[in-house]
């Protein structure tokens, strides 16, 4: 009879990011992962002492491939793609979703501290390129089109609806080019205002 397979800490990773992918964060424990990978719990708690270092790993996971899932652009328009890719992420994988933007991860912080964050920097540089504006004026541009966006997103990740791509893109072209538009006045009023 062949040795049994070592376990390893990648292993336990991806068991706990395939329970939280598919029942929830809340269901990935010791007995849960160590089922998954067909072991005793003890391999499990060798590499993890708590069951919560599993949690805060598997969410790294998850926003990780979270971020390769929207950042994989191939269009003319990456901010409605990257806003496109957030729909569907929320969509298709509810569970993560709820991981990611919907377990109080953020407590304690602002909706600014949030768009200032270094992880934000590739998006803010494509919609700052895309709309041609200063990164300032991209984060601007970026809080509106975020929360609409979530908000879709949420929608989806929470709820059982039809997705229909065609209306959510038109939906997100006019906000994209809404706050492009009013982010322009405000730029314009601004300059004008200091000569």
């Amino acid at each position: 009879m062949p040795p049994k397979a070592k376990i390893t800490r990648e292993m336990i990773l991806e068991a706990g990011f395939e329970i939280a992918r598919e029942s929830g964060i809340e269901n990935v424990n010791a007995r849960t992962v160590s089922q998954r990978l067909d072991c005793s719990t003890q391999p499990v708690m060798y590499h993890f002492k708590k069951i919560e270092d599993i949690k805060r790993e598997v969410y790294r996971l998850a926003d990780s491939r979270h971020t390769a899932y929207i950042m994989a652009l191939q269009g003319d328009n990456p901010m409605l793609e990257i806003g496109l890719n957030y729909i569907r992420f929320a969509q298709t994988e509810k569970q993560l979703f709820r991981l990611l933007f919907q377990s109080d991860e953020f407590s304690g912080k602002d909706i600014s501290s949030l768009i200032d964050s270094e992880d934000l920097i590739p998006v803010l540089t494509v919609l700052g390129k895309t709309a041609g504006v200063s990164i300032t004026q991209a984060k601007i541009i970026f809080r509106t089109l975020f929360l609409f966006v979530h908000g879709y997103a949420s929608m989806f990740a929470n709820n059982t609806l039809e997705y229909d791509e065609a209306v959510i893109s038109m939906d997100l072209e006019r906000v994209f080019k809404g706050a492009i538009h009013l982010s322009e006045e405000e730029y314009d009023e601004t300059h004008l205002s200091e000569e």
